[in-house]
Parts: structure tokens; C-alpha cells; sequence
């Protein structure tokens, strides 16, 4: 198992990141790539997981231990793939997340891609009461924003758009939240978290 890897971000896709480290190019799986956009060349540590499977292995990265550890428990749940879970993840919003399981409120975990009701049910069913140890570590700056991008505007919300395509949102919940996405100028990463916050509304 891989706990981290500590290096340069050297290229960013709609769901990847290719990380050097030690003169490898590691590529990682996220849940919202573009929020390493302002540590581009620069050091930074990446805690992943690394998933088997009989055709693939992938690793799988986060910010913070703690989106790990919700992603680990995710996994646990029956019907949640690794896809799945990454997009739970990638909302940035775990407190929200680990909230909802307690409080069985399936609603709001219905509004991730690929979450309908059963697996919302199953979700609580499965981590009700497993979840709960992770909020105290989740600091409410945690996921504060980000800076400024260096790219323009119009190009930070393609690239948004091009991620929550990747994270599995349909063009008609994309559609959806575009206007409000276009009202001011924000950085990429600024852009997925706004349509992701839009999204969790319904």
C-alpha cells in the first residue's frame, strides 16, 4: 500500500494527475484534479489508494487522509465502485457527506451521480455509525477556496465543466447549473465547487 507520494504535479486531465516523483510520472485518479491548477511544478503530497483489480490497478489520490478514509469506508458499501465513490469524494464536502449517513438523509446523497435511492439506502444501512469519528478532523477551512487561476476565465469554466462530466453529472444536470456558473469570473476549481454546491441544492 502506497500511503503517499510526495512530488510535482507536472500535467492535470478532467480526472487525473500525473505526479513525478523520484523521476516517475505516477498518474492518480481524482475527484477534482483542478484543485492542484495553483500548485502546478510545485511539491506537493498526494495520499492514495491503490486499487486491484484482475484487468487494472489505479491508484486513486486525495488532499487530506481524511477524504481517504471516507473513500475506504465508501468502498465498503455494497454497489459502490471505486468511480462511485471518488464522486462522492470529489464534491469536497465530506462533513456534509458523513451528516447525511447519520442523519439518513437520502435525499441529499441521491443528488451524486450514480446514487439513486437504493444505494443511498444501502449507503446508511452500511456506514450509519462508522462514519461519524471522521468529522471531528474535518477543519471548517479545510476546503477553503482557492486562489485566483492564471488562465482566463472562459477557459476555467471549460475545463469545470469538462471535470464534472468526468465525475459523472449528465449534460442536462450541467446544463442546469451553467447560468449560475457564469454570473462572475472564478478559477476552475472555484467553478466546481459552486456547480457542485448548485447540484447538492436539487
Amino acid at each position: 500500500m502506497i500511503e503517499c507520494l510526495t512530488g510535482k504535479v507536472v500535467h492535470l486531465e478532467a480526472d487525473t494527475i500525473v505526479l513525478e516523483a523520484a523521476g516517475v510520472g505516477y498518474l492518480i485518479h481524482c475527484g477534482n484534479p483542478y484543485r492542484y491548477e495553483e500548485n502546478r511544478e510545485k511539491t506537493v503530497t498526494v495520499y492514495t489508494y491503490q486499487h486491484v483489480r484482475e484487468d487494472a490497478i489505479k491508484l486513486y489520490g486525495f488532499s487530506h487522509r481524511e477524504e481517504r478514509r471516507l473513500f475506504e469506508k465508501l468502498l465498503q458499501v455494497s454497489g459502490i465502485g471505486p468511480k462511485g465513490a471518488l464522486a462522492i469524494v470529489g464534491s469536497e464536502q465530506p462533513k456534509m457527506v458523513v451528516q447525511a449517513i447519520e442523519e439518513e438523509n437520502e435525499r441529499f446523497l441521491t443528488k451524486f451521480p450514480g446514487v439513486g435511492k437504493k444505494t443511498a439506502g444501502q449507503i446508511i444501512l452500511d456506514l450509519k455509525g462508522k462514519v461519524g469519528e471522521i468529522i471531528p478532523t474535518l477543519a471548517e477551512g479545510l476546503f477553503a477556496p482557492e486562489t485566483e487561476e492564471k488562465t482566463s476565465s472562459q477557459t476555467s469554466l471549460t475545463e469545470a465543466l469538462e471535470a464534472l462530466r468526468a465525475l459523472g453529472y449528465t449534460e442536462k444536470e450541467i446544463k442546469k447549473v451553467t447560468p449560475v456558473l457564469k454570473k462572475e469570473e472564478r478559477s476552475t476549481d472555484e467553478y466546481i465547487k459552486l456547480a457542485l454546491k448548485e447540484m447538492l441544492k436539487g
